[in-house]
């Protein structure tokens, strides 16, 4: 198992966590629907990755969803920094994993519109290192 320091994790868990709140808010939908369809596609996740996201309660930033996706996109891109460096293997599974969660929250009312393409695009583009 890989360790990652308390800041590290919080970082990932605000990635996570944030990117599924990001395109959740692009277009209010069923809210319950889309928060348990993010959280089964957690699955995508390597194990030791589920262990950090369990270990603490989601750190999502407060705010107006203008104030947060920056801190989220930051998080997304430390995150890709911290996974490089540590686990090369998670570092290039991370992104997949995150687009599909992004994806089943995205699809949980069974349609997707342009502001949730649109924030997976962002979501898709501070993954890229």
């Amino acid at each position: 198992m890989i360790f990652y320091t308390d800041e590290e994790s919080r970082t990932l868990r605000t990635a996570v966590y944030g990117a599924m709140l990001l395109v959740s808010h692009a277009d209010p939908g069923p809210v319950l629907e889309e928060r348990f369809a993010g959280l089964r596609a957690l699955a995508n996740l390597s194990p030791d990755l589920r262990i950090v996201l369990g270990s603490a309660r989601p750190s999502v930033p407060a705010g107006t969803d203008e104030e947060i996706e920056p801190v989220v996109l930051e998080a997304l891109r430390s995150s890709m920094k911290t996974l490089t460096a540590k686990s090369p293997e998670d570092a290039r599974d991370f992104p997949r994993a995150v687009l599909a969660i992004c994806r089943e929250v995205a699809e949980a009312d069974g349609v997707v519109v342009e502001a949730e393409d649109a924030m997976v695009a962002r979501i898709e583009g501070a993954l890229a290192l």
